[in-house]
């Protein structure tokens, strides 16, 4: 028998609808592909892909090879795209598994269309401003005029990726959508892709023929600046380990960085920055019991926290054993990132894997 500090609950059901929202967003001629890289945001790459292909999704983004044989494990018809292009020394690996690199250089570009075999399967990626991955400035005259450098890849997609497409009116967005739209226009036959979970609700210029959303996916909010349209898609709860009594003067946790003003009532909570609770959270995150909201005291540690009791009476505290919320109805990924000086993505992926998961609806194909 296993015995968990927490539970974390995966709504599958409430994932399949965020992906029918999107479609319905990007509307019936952009398809909408899942981006399920980091073990499917920390949610669990087998029952996401798994929920999202019973969607409807047929196009998955991975960040490494090794994630995009995961996926093939599980859907062996999907088209598959790893957004770190081309490894060196896994080009057999690729072909293997017929995984697609998404290429952004003239380096991987020689090197994968002269390995052996036909016309390879090759997305393109063209950077439009995030001077991250992609053809660069330097590099992307230099392929339009000579379109031969392609001669033995299919290329299925070409795609750029935003900046800022989180902020509303930022400048860039519609930047970016032009240089991608004078790009788009040497490759007539190829399918394009702009709009990531932001862009998606931006503009539907931005729509093009395929959507890459991922966040928006997971329930966190692709519009900061508005509520939320999408579902909830995971909860977590923590154990309480113990409750004890604090006398005023008295410190709380490493460094002594919490002392208590007056007496109070304390409870250490099974979870710490192992488990996704950033550290970044001390002496400001906040818990809830049956929707009272209790401050964190003193650091995050590695396996524990502690929390003020001191505001409820003691009839109504929680005891030994009992479960508080962590991400739930009363505060959510977005909102737990926002105390910590962060975003939900990284809450997200930085869930451990010391948890009970709980996944409700259904995910076999």
């Amino acid at each position: 028998m296993t015995f968990y500090p927490g539970k974390l609950t995966i709504d599958l059901g409430a994932l399949s609808r965020n992906y029918a929202l999107l479609q319905e967003k990007a509307g019936a001629d952009c398809a909408v592909a899942g981006v399920v890289k980091a073990n499917g945001y920390g949610l669990g790459i087998v029952p996401v892909v798994r929920s999202l292909a019973k969607a409807g999704c047929e196009t998955f983004f991975v960040a490494t090879p090794e994630e995009g044989s995961k996926v093939r494990e599980i859907l062996p018809k999907a088209q598959i795209a790893i957004l770190g292009g081309l490894y060196k020394g896994a080009e057999d690996f690729y072909a293997a598994h017929n995984l697609i690199p998404v290429i952004g250089s003239l380096e991987e570009c020689a090197r994968y269309k002269n390995g052996a075999g036909g016309p390879k399967p090759a997305i393109l990626h063209f950077d439009t401003g995030m001077n991250r991955l992609g053809f660069g400035l330097d590099e992307t005259p230099v392929l339009l005029e000579d379109l031969g450098r392609l001669e033995g890849l299919d290329v299925k997609m070409i795609i750029s990726h935003f900046a800022c497409a989180d902020e509303k009116d930022h400048e860039m967005n519609d930047a970016q959508y032009e240089r991608f739209k004078a790009v788009a226009a040497h490759f007539p036959k190829a399918q394009k892709s702009l709009a990531n979970s932001s862009g998606v609700f931006r503009d539907p210029r931005y729509h093009f023929n395929v959507a890459r959303p991922g966040m928006a996916l997971y329930g966190l909010n692709p519009t900061p600046e508005a509520p939320n349209p999408m579902r909830p898609v995971v909860s977590l709860d923590v154990r309480v380990l113990q409750i004890r009594e604090v006398k005023a003067g008295e410190t709380t946790g490493y460094g002594a960085s919490y002392r208590h003003e007056k007496d109070t009532v304390t409870a250490t909570v099974a979870m710490g920055y192992a488990d996704g609770i950033l550290r970044a959270l001390s002496n400001k995150g906040r818990l809830y019991w049956q929707g009272q909201a209790l401050s964190i005291l003193g650091r995050v540690s590695m396996d524990s926290i502690t929390i003020d009791l001191g505001g409820l009476a003691e009839s109504k505290r929680p005891k030994v054993g009992d479960y508080l919320e962590v991400i739930g109805p009363h505060q959510s990924a977005d909102d737990l990132a926002t105390q910590a000086g962060t975003i939900g993505y990284e809450i997200l992926t930085s869930l451990g894997e010391r948890y009970e998961r709980v996944y409700l609806g259904t995910e076999p194909l």
